[in-house]
């Protein structure tokens, strides 16, 4: 299935890591779909605007930084954020751990959700209407959105041509990965034409994704450690490609602080030092990472980040303007 099959309306460009690919819904109200990561902000709104003079809202399929990472930038220029009414809840309580951001050390500017979605709704996104399809398992608060005429379906994490987003036991319950198949479930039983995911290339054939999908999620409901070990590799892997790799002499040091080692050691009676070596060493001999000039790089294709990500404050210490939604 090739981009050329989309309707005229729905403009979509690949991207690679750490960001999302490029969706605009154009026409009556131009909507992006997720807005990459905070390190490309400028190259996102750039895009948009070689596109539209009007971007009206961006609707995040959920809150992880490389889906909401140019939300603050394109807020300056008066663009409204829709999410689920889960992610909008926690934004405006404000919950410290929104995004996941401090958990998983992946920097978010500051913003606020402007329009609340929930399941079943329909909303009027390009030259079309959508219908917001709560599917949760990659995050509680996931979304996918469905326009029924052309069959089009927009997946975000919960499906992709080669993969699943990885889901988080520790921190969502034991019952996430169910909670993930009934979605993708969800998501077949629509018989999508099309399918548009936010990472990797256009599915050509939408139902084989699915059914792949469906599944991988069901051989993890059924090994919650390899589930565990499975979405480790997913965050180290994006970790490294935002920190432009770690010293090898400091990836010990690095590994054994972060809350989710430190879960995972705990879901698998292990120390967060023995779970780190075995997932290095795991992911060393599978290729997924290397060492080179001293440092560990993840190998999957991604592009370089500016270190000043690093300067922007977590949701914890947001201003108190962006918490409260104001």
């Amino acid at each position: 299935m090739n981009s050329e099959l989309l309707p005229d309306w729905v403009v979509w460009s690949p991207r690679s890591f750490p960001d999302t690919n490029l969706l605009l819904l154009a026409g009556g109200r131009p909507a992006l779909i997720d807005s990459g990561f905070v390190g490309h902000a400028d190259q996102t709104a750039a895009w948009v605007r070689s596109h539209t003079a009007a971007l009206d809202l961006v609707v995040n399929t959920h809150w992880h930084a490389d889906h909401v990472g140019g939300n603050a930038l394109l807020q300056t220029a008066g663009v409204r954020v829709a999410a689920s009414a889960i992610d909008a809840a926690a934004l405006s309580r404000p919950d410290p751990a929104c995004c996941l951001a401090e958990y998983l050390d992946q920097p978010v500017a500051p913003y606020v959700v402007d329009e609340s979605l929930d399941d079943g709704q329909v909303l009027p996104l390009g030259n079309a209407q959508w219908q917001v399809v709560a599917s949760p398992g990659h995050t509680p608060g996931h979304l996918s959105l469905w326009q029924p005429d052309e069959r089009v379906l927009i997946t975000g994490d919960a499906v992709s041509n080669y993969d699943i987003g990885w889901i988080n036991l520790a921190v969502d319950g034991p019952d996430i990965a169910v909670t993930a198949a009934q979605s993708l479930q969800r998501l077949a039983d629509l018989n999508p034409r099309v399918l548009l995911p936010a990472h990797g290339p256009i599915p050509p054939d939408p139902q084989a994704a699915l059914a792949a999908g469906l599944r991988r999620i069901r051989r993890l409901a059924q090994d919650p450690a390899g589930a565990v070990r499975y979405g480790a590799r997913r965050i180290l892997a994006f970790s490294l490609m935002i920190h432009n790799g770690i010293p090898v002499t400091d990836v010990d040091g690095y590994l054994r602080n972060r809350p989710w080692v430190i879960d995972a050691g705990r879901l698998l009676h292990t120390t967060p030092e023995e779970f780190a070596h075995g997932l290095i060493d795991s992911m060393l001999t599978s290729g997924a990472i290397t060492i080179r000039d001293g440092r560990l790089h993840a190998t999957a294709d991604h592009s370089p980040v500016p270190p000043d990500i690093w300067q922007i404050p977590f949701p914890a210490t947001w201003p108190a303007l962006h918490r409260a939604g104001t």
